[in-house]
C-alpha cells in the first residue's frame, strides 16, 4: 500500500518534530514541512501531499487563510486543522474555508493519525473532544434527548470518550480493568452502529444521548 504523503505546517519546532515522528512511525511519509503560513503555501504546492496538517495559529498567515489558498490549488490536498481551542470561531471558520478535519493539539497523537487516514480515504474527521460542541453550534441548539440504548455505565464511558479520554485513563477513573473498558466500548459502538469512537460521540450528541 502506498504510504499517505503528508505536509506538516506548525510553527513550534518540537511539536512539528514530534508529529513527524508519530506519522512516520505509523507508516506515513512526511514530504514537506513549514513553520509559517507564507512559506507553507509554496511548500505544499510543490510537494503535492495527499494531506496537509495545518496549525491555526501560524505566523505570517493564519491557518484559515492558508487553508483557503491550499484548497484552491488544482491538486488540492485534504486538510487536517490543529487547534489549541476546544471551541472557537476560528475552528468554524476553518471548516468553512474547506478543512476536512480538525483535532485538538492536546489529544493523543493517535487522534491526528486517525484523522489523516480518514480524510486521505475521502472522509471527514471531528476530534471527539469538540465534535459534539461544534455540532451544537452549527445546529443552533442541543438535540432533544431520546430513549437511550446505553446502560448508565456505557453512557458514563461515552461521555469520557467525547472528552478525548483514552481507554487506559477511563479504566483508572472508573476503577475498572482495561479489558472491561474495551468491552464496554465495543458494546457502545455496536449499539450506536458506529465504526469508531469519534463517530460514536457524534451519533450520541445528534441523538441527545450525552449533553
Amino acid at each position: 500500500m502506498t504510504p499517505v504523503r503528508v505536509a506538516i505546517v506548525e510553527d513550534h519546532g518540537l511539536v512539528r518534530a514530534g508529529l513527524r515522528t508519530s506519522l512516520e512511525s505509523a507508516g506515513m511519509r512526511v514530504v514537506a514541512e513549514a513553520a509559517d503560513g507564507v512559506t507553507a503555501f509554496d511548500a505544499i504546492a510543490q510537494a503535492k501531499p495527499d494531506v496537509a496538517v495545518i496549525d491555526l495559529g501560524l505566523p505570517g498567515k493564519d491557518g484559515i487563510a492558508l487553508t483557503r489558498e491550499v484548497k484552491a490549488l488544482t491538486d488540492a490536498p485534504r486538510v487536517v486543522i490543529l487547534t489549541m481551542q476546544e471551541l472557537d470561531e476560528e475552528v468554524l471558520a476553518a471548516l468553512s474555508a474547506g478543512a476536512d478535519a480538525y483535532c485538538v493539539k492536546s489529544s493523543d497523537p493517535g487522534v491526528v493519525i486517525d484523522a489523516i487516514r480518514t480524510v486521505a480515504a475521502g472522509g471527514a474527521y471531528f476530534d471527539p473532544r469538540i465534535a459534539h460542541v461544534v455540532l451544537r453550534r452549527l445546529s443552533g441548539s442541543p438535540n432533544r434527548p431520546e430513549s437511550s440504548p446505553l446502560t448508565p455505565r456505557e453512557t458514563e464511558i461515552l461521555k469520557l470518550i467525547a472528552d478525548g479520554i483514552g481507554n487506559a485513563e477511563i479504566g483508572e477513573r472508573l476503577h475498572i480493568g482495561l479489558g472491561t473498558v474495551k468491552g464496554h466500548v465495543a458494546d457502545i459502538l455496536d449499539k450506536l452502529s458506529a465504526s469508531d469512537r469519534a463517530q460514536a460521540a457524534v451519533t450520541a450528541y445528534r441523538r441527545g444521548l450525552i449533553p
